[in-house]
């Protein structure tokens, strides 16, 4: 039976395990070993490869604002924080916008929300109807009461590019991929013994927990940590208009339906409500769905929309923290050197650099030093003290 020791194992290495193993070994203080864990070496199932990969700057609380004001500047700058042997990889970064509408009811909250964002530096901007018919005129605006738009910092990108572009410049760095999958976890002195499926054992001073939907909450659950994280099934689908629909953002109706350009169609999709979102790890899609839902609202919203042709669809899963919708992260204080990334909740592409880097930086010196992770502890689910995003997507 091979063994092996590392300083630092990850456990999935999908965007946010290979965005933690990069900034590990990149941080200059850090002169240790690490191996990263991937059970899918292929990737096709995880969230990195089929979400529809977006960042954008409007949300309702502030760390989730500096995280993304982080991750657009990773995303400009990519080529060179990524660049392996002279080729600088190319995710495709378009800074689109997204476009969020309120009704009357929820106009308070819009305004709420945009205070917070530009407070930080977030460059949105505020519409009344009017405006937004002159800036978007093939929206209808009858039952809308204001909107905001993202002019710069938000868009949507190649999120299997960006992923690869991680493990591609860890890996070039030194990190071995293990193609294997944890069963078991138990305490070994300070640190862990890992015991994988093909029957090899690693021995790890620490470990990250980056296993998204597929192994998130178990992996936790190994090392006596209990965390609300379910798989959640999330399903995109395309189409076509016969109409040009000129500068749309990723816009996102009352409803919550979202749509954006993608080449020279359109992707789309929604969160179905709570009563009916059970946990799922199916990539069957309902196409009823798109009839029934997603088309109606969007011929409504955009007009030139109800004469479309439907196209390719696909589902995937989203690691969903049904405490509060966002991520834990950081490490774990009844488990000593197990750390933890996980419930994204559909937001983890985006979040990537900057969680990534944050997780580096505390392994190694202890403490936070680019943004402070600290209101993401897994602590805030002991002290019932939830992070409410409003705007969740």
């Amino acid at each position: 039976m091979a063994h092996k020791t590392v300083d630092v194992a990850i456990v999935g290495g999908a965007v946010m395990g290979s965005a933690t193993a990069y900034n590990l070994v990149s941080h200059k203080g850090f002169s240790g070993s690490v191996c990263v864990i991937e059970k899918d070496p292929s990737y096709q199932q995880c969230a990195s490869a089929l979400s529809a990969a977006s960042i954008r700057q409007q949300f309702s609380s502030a760390i989730n604002i500096e995280i993304s004001l982080y991750g657009i500047d990773f995303l400009r700058n990519i080529g060179e924080h990524l660049e392996v042997d002279g080729d600088k990889p190319r995710i495709d970064l378009v800074e689109g916008g997204y476009l969020f509408l309120a009704t009357p009811e929820t106009r308070h909250i819009l305004e709420a929300n945009h205070q917070t964002q530009i407070s930080m530096g977030a460059d949105i901007a505020w519409y009344e109807p009017d405006a937004l018919l002159q800036k978007f005129p093939w929206l209808n605006v009858e039952d809308i009461a204001a909107g905001c738009h993202g002019t710069s910092g938000e868009g949507w990108f190649d999120g299997y590019g960006l992923m690869q572009a991680f493990r591609r410049k860890a890996r070039s760095l030194g990190v071995p991929y293990i193609d294997d999958e944890v069963c078991a976890l138990e305490r070994s002195g300070s640190g862990w013994l890992i015991s994988l499926k093909s029957g090899e054992t690693i021995e790890a001073g620490t470990i990250v927990n980056t296993a998204g939907a597929s192994g998130g909450a178990q992996i936790c659950e190994m090392a006596n940590v209990t965390v609300p994280i379910h798989s959640r099934k999330r399903s995109i689908f395309t189409f076509e208009c016969r109409d040009i629909i000129p500068n749309l953002p990723l816009l996102v109706d009352p409803t919550g339906t979202y749509v954006r350009p993608e080449g020279h169609c359109f992707i789309c999709g929604c969160s179905p409500e709570e009563d009916n979102d059970p946990d799922s790890y199916s990539f069957e899609v309902d196409y009823s769905y798109f009839e029934e839902h997603l088309w109606p609202t969007l011929a409504h919203r955009i007009p030139a929309f109800e004469a479309i042709k439907p196209g390719a669809a696909w589902s995937g899963h989203y690691d969903m923290n049904l405490f509060d919708h966002n991520a834990f992260v950081g490490p774990v204080e009844q488990a000593p050197n197990f750390y933890i990334a996980v419930g994204f909740s559909g937001h983890g592409l985006q979040q990537a650099p900057a969680v990534g880097r944050a997780l580096a930086e505390h392994i190694v010196s202890g403490s936070y030093e680019t943004l402070d992770m600290s209101e993401l502890s897994l602590d805030r689910l002991y002290e019932d003290r939830k992070l409410i995003e409003v705007n969740v997507v």
